[in-house]
Formats: C-alpha cells, structure tokens, sequence
C-alpha cells in the first residue's frame, strides 16, 4: 500500500474514496502537517497501491486499512475521511474506539439510503453502474467514473486542469485496472437485500453515531452532493456536540474547490484534540 507522509507529532490519517487517492489530499497535507503528523494512504486498488486479484469488497479494505495501521504502529489516530473512506474510517472507529482519539468527515454516508437521494440523472447514472454488464461498459470501458463524475463533482469546473485530470487517470490506464472503480457503486446501501454485508455495517454505523466518545466534526460545502444541510440537521440531532464547518461553494470533491478552509478548520480542530484529549 502506497502512502505519502508529511509532519511531526499526533498521526491524522486520510482515507480518501472512488475514484480518487492519496492525491486528493495533496493541498490539505501541508497545511495541517504543520502540527501533525499527517498521512494519505491510497486504498487497494486506487493510486500507487497494489491491485491484487481480489474482490475489492468493503472488508479488504478495510482489512488493508486495519492492517496499515497496524504495520506502522499508528495510536490515538485522528481520522479524516471521504466518501468511502469516511464510511471505512467510521467503521474503523467502530472495531477500535479506543484508538481513535477524533474523526473528521466530509460527503460520507455514514448511514443507509435510497437512489431517490440524487437527482434522477444521477440515480440513472448510478443504476446503471451497479448492473453487470452496463456497469463494467461505463466504468471499466469508458472510464467515465474518473472522466466524467471525477470533474462533474468539483463546483468550478476550471479547477480540473489537464494536469489535475492526467494524475488521477493515471492509475486507471487500463479496462482491467479499473475494477475496483466498478466494486464501489456495486457495494452502495441501498437495498438490504442486494448488498447484505455493507448494508448491515453502515446500519450499525448508524445506530452507533450517538455513542461515539470522541470529538467530531462534519466539514460541510453548499449545496454538496451527499450532505445536505437536511442531513446536517439529522447529524446534529443524534450528535448534538458535533462540530460543523461550511466551506462555501462545493460539490462532493470540495479538496478540489476549497483545500485551504479544509486544511485551515482541521489545523484549528486537531490543537483542541490534542489539549483536551491527550493519552494519558
């Protein structure tokens, strides 16, 4: 697994989502690296990771998260995650509460819903990819996960320069390469009956959100894509002590539109987790 690492001090870890690696990160790191120790990881099968002949099933990563985080011996981490990789590093939290001292999220789905949740163009769009055969032609074929939703979920759309776009193709250059794109749609909880094993653990994320002991915070952007200002009233209904950041302008990949209020409102929350929640 391919990881960058930038900084000293308490380990915040990023864990990014579909279609997307380590590379999302790249204009946030270096702003909280100034009083942290932060790291990017790339999923299996995203980035510079290996892409091994598995299923690419929620459990492998995060059984490849749990084990990185092992194999670098990271404790008290801080957790920073995106799409899939706020529901992994929600469930992470879950397994290991007690080394987990904080959790920042953004347009993740901690909880189950329905295909109606998008508008219809999209929820077309991602019907068909979870169909086998539409699904392995748009996403494997046409690549159009990382040529088409890539750029379509960034506000202002001049952001996605050539250069931008080459380096999150990159490492999809091949039909064969991007299977762990087309895994993800496949895997989204929306039907208890078709996608069990993942829809049963985020309906346990969504239970557990009130029990949760350490400090949240939800980094918000208008209008977003997955958190609508409804779900940040059902957040801070079950989770009355979390935190929520507006960023402005932003769709779901708001590190693309806004790095800088990221880095900045994360800087800001890490010091007040690092004084009020220290290890013993």
């Amino acid at each position: 697994m391919h990881y960058i690492e930038e900084g000293n001090g308490n380990p915040v870890l990023y864990l990014h989502g579909n279609p997307t690696s380590s590379y999302l990160w790249r204009n946030i790191l270096p702003i909280v690296s100034k009083d942290s120790r932060s790291i990017a990881l790339d999923l299996i099968g995203f980035g510079k990771s290996a892409k091994p002949d598995i299923d690419y099933s929620f459990q492998d990563h995060y059984k490849h998260i749990e084990t990185f985080i092992d194999a670098l011996g990271l404790e008290d981490i801080i957790i920073v995650g995106h799409d899939w990789g706020g529901v992994l590093g929600f469930w992470y939290a879950y397994n290991h509460q007690e080394n987990v001292r904080g959790l920042a999220f953004m347009e993740t789905f901690p909880f189950t819903f329905k295909i109606d949740v998008f508008p219809p163009e999209i929820a077309k769009l991602f019907l068909a990819f979870r169909t086998p055969e539409q699904g392995y032609q748009l996403i494997q074929v046409q690549n159009i996960f990382v040529e088409q939703v890539l750029p379509s979920g960034v506000f202002n759309k001049t952001n996605m320069t050539e250069e931008i776009m080459n380096n999150y193709r990159q490492p999809f250059l091949t039909i064969e390469s991007r299977r762990p794109i087309k895994r993800f749609p496949e895997m989204l909880p929306l039907d208890p009956n078709v996608e069990k094993e993942v829809y049963s653990i985020i309906g346990k994320l969504e239970e557990f959100l009130p029990l949760f002991k350490f400090p949240m915070m939800l980094i918000k952007g208008n209008p977003g894509a997955i958190i609508s200002e409804k779900r940040v009233k059902w957040f801070k209904k079950l989770m009355p002590d979390l935190l929520v950041k507006d960023i402005g302008p932003c769709l779901h990949f708001m590190q693309e539109d806004n790095p800088e209020d990221i880095g900045n409102y994360l800087v800001d929350w890490v010091k007040t987790i690092k004084y009020n929640f220290a290890p013993n």
